[in-house]
């Protein structure tokens, strides 16, 4: 039979082994982790060396045709695949009917409904837009016009918004005219925001359409 003072004994010893596992030994604190300013406006995060975050598996959008395409979507609808504006816009790229038409798209309501046949028509039109638009894009890539370098994404963006038309008028003119839709938003504006981006995967094609 146990004595008493040795089941007490032990008792503590066990309680004792097992509190010191839930106490961290080391409580340092790192000076990255902290900051003065409490507005939120500045963030640290886990380490301030650029190399500790190169092979993480992270998507990184940043000029790839993906982040293109997202940034158009969200200037365009916020990324909502069933906005529709006050002048019947629609989807996440703000198809209007007739465009729709062009990629082979004739039933609005199944449009709105289906993000896999909004992002084939996005890149149908690209196509589209693209063949029509070689020349312009061969003569002007690169060349600084009305203070913009073009690019052909910047075109491409451009002819988005204001089509292929307004485009063509830009260059003719020098870029000293250009297209405004009905809320102000300007080709050249788009020429600027979305220039840079890698466009070059879109294969012109004037029969493209949404397979």
């Amino acid at each position: 039979m146990i004595k008493k003072w040795s089941f007490y004994t032990i008792l503590t010893l066990i309680i004792a082994f097992l509190s010191s596992g839930f106490k961290p030994f080391d409580l340092d604190t790192n000076q990255w982790f902290l900051t003065n300013e409490t507005d939120g406006t500045s963030y640290l995060y886990p380490s301030q060396k650029h190399n500790d975050y190169t092979n993480l598996s992270v998507p990184f959008t940043g000029k790839f045709f993906i982040g293109y395409k997202e940034a158009i979507a969200f200037r365009e609808s916020q990324g909502k695949y069933k906005k529709i504006n006050s002048l019947g816009y629609m989807g996440k790229y703000q198809f209007g009917t007739e465009t729709l038409k062009s990629v082979g798209v004739h039933d609005s309501g199944k449009f709105l409904n289906s993000p896999k046949m909004q992002e084939k028509a996005f890149i149908a039109l690209l196509a589209q837009n693209k063949w029509e638009l070689r020349d312009v894009i061969d003569k002007y890539e690169g060349r600084i016009i009305s203070g913009i370098r073009v690019t052909e994404s910047g075109i491409l963006a451009a002819a988005h918004l204001g089509g292929v038309g307004s485009v063509k008028k830009f260059f003719k003119n020098n870029g000293s005219r250009y297209f405004k839709d009905a809320y102000g938003t300007s080709i050249r504006s788009y020429m600027i925001d979305f220039g840079g981006y890698e466009t070059s995967g879109i294969v012109a094609d004037s029969n493209a359409t949404v397979q």
